[in-house]
């Protein structure tokens, strides 16, 4: 008989948590995303290590989506039987999220935001992962065919049916979050947090997502702060054989530019007088601001996930460092998501 795995007593040490907006739930101040490594073509143990980890060390949120893998719903697949196997007596020290919006089954019916879509992925991402209900979940993008009264009820459906604690949105525009907010409000589920891209080559959210959580009250997670890996050592010399991008997944070599390249080495000399690693300092950089709850990592490795997690024992950034930072932190072009957070919420009637 396998001894059952137990974690360290120490975990909660030196973590640290952020409260996501004006909601009674604190979120770790770095959070594990399982879009990437964790699914069917992924190696199961290796995954598996870096979820012990990453509990080990504090971080108590999970996130996932429905059509995360590949193949879709193989890291929900895989997180379930990791979550049945070490994490089951732990699951009220967790906080996991999942997601519906994109690409999941064929048909009309597995896309997008209408209720029959979310409800039934959310039903699957449940059998798939072993759980009674999630922590949060999330419409991971705007649907500009479907009524915002259709999609929000949804989310509330799911919270009053006990199948999900919290509700969020992904992407959004800070026009369609406040339309979202306030219908979530007036039935009586209010929006616990937004997770849009953010990093030092993708600031769209400064420009009035930010100011309108805050307002709100709303929490925010960033999601690739890391810029898909391009703000970390690997692409300083060119593309690895082993990169993301020479895979063939979600990082298009062409987003690697001769530009963003010669940003990214000066960002680099930057993180090397500080004494950190760029990815060290990138996830630094995002959580400068307090108005972010939590910054969403990947990790392909242990040694990965040490590396980000490290980053909380830097020193704050100083003004002349931010500054600094400020003339290559610009724009590189790497928005995938532009299209929903750009989207126009379609009104119903």
């Amino acid at each position: 008989m396998q001894t059952p795995w137990i974690a360290d007593t120490a975990r909660y040490e030196t973590a640290r948590f952020r409260r996501s907006g004006r909601s009674g739930l604190q979120l770790p101040e770095i959070s594990l995303g399982l879009w990437q490594n964790f699914g069917g073509v992924d190696h199961y143990e290796t995954g598996r290590a870096v979820l012990r980890r990453a509990f080990d060390r504090g971080v108590t949120h999970f996130d996932l989506a429905n059509n995360y893998g590949p193949p879709y719903g193989s890291a929900e697949e895989n997180f379930g039987r990791i979550f049945a196997a070490d994490f089951r007596p732990y699951r009220d020290e967790l906080l996991i999220s999942t997601k519906a919006g994109y690409d999941m089954w064929p048909g009309p019916y597995g896309n997008f935001g209408s209720r029959k879509y979310l409800v039934a992925s959310l039903d699957q991402s449940l059998r798939r992962m072993g759980l009674d209900y999630v922590d949060i979940f999330y419409s991971h993008r705007l649907d500009p065919e479907t009524p915002l009264e259709e999609t929000m009820g949804a989310l509330d459906h799911v919270v009053r049916q006990g199948k999900a604690l919290y509700v969020g949105i992904s992407s959004y525009s800070p026009e369609a979050t406040r339309q979202a907010a306030a219908i979530l409000k007036d039935l009586g589920t209010p929006c616990l947090i937004h997770q849009p891209s953010y990093s030092m080559l993708n600031r769209w959210i400064e420009d009035g997502l930010l100011d309108t959580l805050q307002e709100l009250g709303i929490g925010r997670i960033a999601f690739s702060p890391l810029a898909q890996g391009m703000l970390t050592s690997k692409y300083l010399d060119g593309v690895p054989e082993d990169s993301r991008a020479r895979r063939g997944r979600s990082l298009r070599t062409n987003l690697l530019s001769e530009g963003n390249i010669a940003r990214i080495r000066e960002l680099n000399a930057i993180a090397q007088r500080r004494g950190q690693t760029l990815a060290q300092m990138a996830l630094s950089w995002v959580l400068r601001d307090p108005r972010v709850t939590s910054a969403l990592i990947g990790a392909r490795s242990v040694a990965q996930l040490d590396d980000s997690l490290d980053a909380l024992k830097g020193a704050p950034l100083t003004a002349e460092e931010l500054a600094e930072i400020d003339r290559h932190a610009l724009d590189g072009g790497i928005d995938l998501w532009r299209a929903s957070s750009t989207a126009t919420a379609k009104a119903a009637g």
